[in-house]
């Protein structure tokens, strides 16, 4: 059973963009698609990039290193090289912060 942690607030993350946050030991990219706040694993599964400093696109997160794609709402890897999905986490919104659910 994991609980809830506050892990930014909804005006750190514009519609669009990704920004990381470490919590208890994880690396997690907090995601905005249309107003869709989702956190998936913060490192790519292909080469231990950092998601975070990749782009979203449709609601894809795109690594920066070598360009596979991964969907936020599901984790998997959408384009190769990245063959592995990422961890999804729980998202609560309460007022204007972001919560994620850590095991």
């Amino acid at each position: 059973m994991g609980e809830f942690k506050r892990v930014a607030v909804l005006s750190d993350v514009v519609s669009g963009t990704v920004i990381g946050v470490d919590v208890d030991g994880h690396r997690i990219a907090i995601c905005n698609h249309e107003g869709d706040i989702r956190a998936v694993d913060g490192t790519c599964t292909h080469a231990d990039a950092d998601l975070c400093d990749g782009d979203l696109e449709d609601g894809e997160l795109v690594c920066p290193l070598h360009f596979a794609t991964f969907c936020t709402k599901t984790g998997h890897a959408t384009a190769p090289p990245a063959d592995e999905p990422l961890r999804v986490y729980e998202v609560k919104v309460d007022g204007e912060d972001i919560l994620v659910k850590i095991d």
